[in-house]
């Protein structure tokens, strides 16, 4: 079987480390893409090699500073799209804006639903992400979306480390769906916190559901902000009697300013394992975070897109 179409893969520079990876896996250079910034804070974005007729590949999450991530992804579209590109894939490891993905409260925007009108807009034929905030949010878009997963990455993670008596706790009722996954391939109960939002951006939990006495807890989330929800995590799973060993596990270390000194300070957490969809520079790390790559996930799916083979088959088990 071949291709119908030569693969190129371009990095934008939200996450050049991850595009490398990718590439590398993948046995294919990068492409040649220039981007630069105006005095005045605009993007330029010229492709210096030919794309016409190829199936193009543009890694970019959408991380902070997400307008400007976001507005540059765009941009490349747009001149893909302009070029002739006959496939143009946006490969979003981190989609920002997914936590405003419905109306909490009359005139609000649904700016999950924007991000992916202005994707398409800008020349999409297909998207490919992880881990969404929301699942609802594939439904956004009118084009094939393949919406990938670390949560067997992570998963496979905490299997090797044998933790003593470990339980699995959703920190809401939102991700119990996904926290079941990891409870039946680790064989170990599940708990769940209840989460009020009293005001913007912020979180109490109020009751937690599942017995965590004399265990290890693995918080399973899907990203880690401010930090500000964990940490009520935490203290609730501290009052019902958990041992002081809590392993924390997202794919998307967002890390907002002081979330991971918030985190790293309370000595009741052990680890923090979080993937590479949103670069963690050398001058952030920690002892405690642990990050996994998710190059080789992306390399296979975009690899079987490429070929027109299921990329679903990638996470059945």
């Amino acid at each position: 079987m071949s291709a119908r179409h030569e693969l190129k893969v371009f990095a934008g520079t939200a996450n050049p480390e991850l595009a490398q990876a990718v590439a590398d896996w993948l046995g294919k250079p990068l492409g040649n893409v220039c981007i630069s910034r105006f005095k005045d804070g605009e993007t330029y974005v010229k492709f210096q090699e030919s794309v016409r007729g190829t199936d193009a590949y543009v890694i970019q999450p959408t991380c902070p500073p997400v307008d400007t991530h976001l507005m540059e992804l765009l941009i490349c579209l747009d001149a893909l799209r302009r070029a002739s590109a006959a496939r143009i894939t946006a490969v979003v490891p981190y989609y920002g804006y997914a936590r405003q993905e419905k109306k909490d409260a009359p005139r609000e925007p649904i700016t999950a639903k924007l991000v992916a009108d202005l994707i398409t807009a800008a020349g999409a034929a297909r998207v490919m992400c992880m881990d969404l905030h929301a699942d609802a949010i594939q439904g956004f878009f009118n084009l094939p979306v393949d919406h990938l997963t670390a949560l067997n990455l992570l998963t496979s993670y905490f299997a090797r480390k044998e933790l003593e008596n470990p339980v699995v706790v959703s920190p809401d009722e939102g991700r119990v769906k996904k926290a079941r996954k990891v409870v039946a391939a680790l064989r170990a109960p599940l708990a769940v916190g209840y989460k009020h939002h009293p005001g913007h951006q912020l979180t109490e939990v109020t009751h937690l559901a599942g017995e965590v006495r004399g265990r290890t807890p693995i918080i399973v989330e899907d990203m880690i902000s401010s930090g500000g929800s964990m940490i009520e995590a935490v203290d609730a799973l501290l009052e019902h009697g958990c041992r002081p060993d809590i392993h924390i596990a997202c794919t998307h270390g967002v890390f907002a300013a002081g979330a991971i000194e918030r985190l790293t300070s309370r000595p009741e957490i052990t680890e923090i394992v979080t993937t590479d969809t949103i670069p963690l520079p050398p001058e952030r790390r920690h002892p405690k975070i642990k990050v996994l790559s998710v190059a080789s996930l992306f390399g296979e799916a975009i690899h079987r897109a490429n070929y027109d083979l299921s990329i679903t088959s990638l996470f059945d088990s």
